[in-house]
């Protein structure tokens, strides 16, 4: 009954049509995937998930502890594509790497975070920090040089199609880009100026906010969430405004830490 109860009221709340950024860890922060081929299983079962489901993803980053996603959510009210896609990979993930190395336990924190981000500008810098992460964690001094992210798929594609996580029609249509080349030329633009502006440094900001936006996407996505919103702030940073996380324990696994938006 409890579990009927609680899936029920994350659809209340379910808002499709929103871009995602998604964050989820390690368990205990481990460094799981320190290996390629660890990193590997995981672009292997979150293409297959992404296209069982019929899941958009814009971006990727797979670091040696924790994973990025930029969803576009296309689905319809009561559908759940990225709950669903992220539980059949990550557990696809835990019982294939626990099997390999004759391990138990968990493989994932309890759930993931999602951030709701606003189109256009506020798009392009959530999709240029992520772009930035190794970088940023000084493992490489440029995002080409990281493998396993959406920024090296793009510059250095694949030669077969089918292997190819990000949907670049899709985000070219999102940033009004006509083609891939001028998504590869406006991409390495926004590195570089990310670069020139310096220091780079982790901000919460995309990481453990309900949304990020402008003021009236912002209003918008707190009265979604209607007397939920108690406990959770409105921000100003800069051009940015935020919809603060309210500080609560979270226990299911699979599900958002937000989950009054995303389940």
């Amino acid at each position: 009954m409890e579990s009927r109860r609680i899936m029920s009221r994350a659809q209340r709340h379910y808002m499709p049509g929103l871009v995602w950024h998604i964050t989820h860890r390690c368990h205990k922060r481990e460094f799981l995937f320190k290996f390629s081929r660890d990193k590997r299983m995981w672009f292997h079962w979150m293409l297959a998930a992404s296209r069982a489901q019929g899941l958009c993803i814009l971006n990727f980053m797979i670091t040696s502890n924790h994973i990025h996603l930029l969803i576009h959510d296309l689905g319809n009210a009561g559908d759940k594509p990225i709950a669903r896609a992220l539980q059949l990979a990550e557990a696809r993930v835990a019982q294939e790497y626990n099997k390999r190395k004759a391990r138990s336990g968990a493989f994932w924190e309890d759930r993931y975070h999602a951030t709701a981000v606003q189109t256009g500008e506020h798009f392009i810098n959530c999709l240029t920090y992520v772009d930035l992460n190794m970088v940023r964690a000084n493992v490489v001094t440029h995002p080409a040089q990281w493998r396993f992210c959406g920024y090296h798929e793009l510059q250095r594609p694949r030669q077969r199609h089918r292997n190819i996580l990000v949907d670049l029609e899709a985000l070219g249509s999102l940033l009004k880009l006509g083609s891939v080349q001028e998504l590869r030329e406006a991409r390495a633009d926004w590195v570089a100026d990310q670069c020139r502006k310096g220091p780079l440094i982790r901000d919460p900001l995309w990481t453990e906010s309900v949304a990020v936006g402008g003021e009236e996407f912002i209003d918008a996505i707190k009265s979604k969430l209607g007397g939920r919103a108690k406990g959770r702030d409105i921000e100003r940073l800069d051009d940015e405004f935020v919809l603060r996380e309210e500080d609560k324990p979270y226990l299911r696994v699979f599900r958002a830490k937000n989950d009054d938006l995303v389940y």
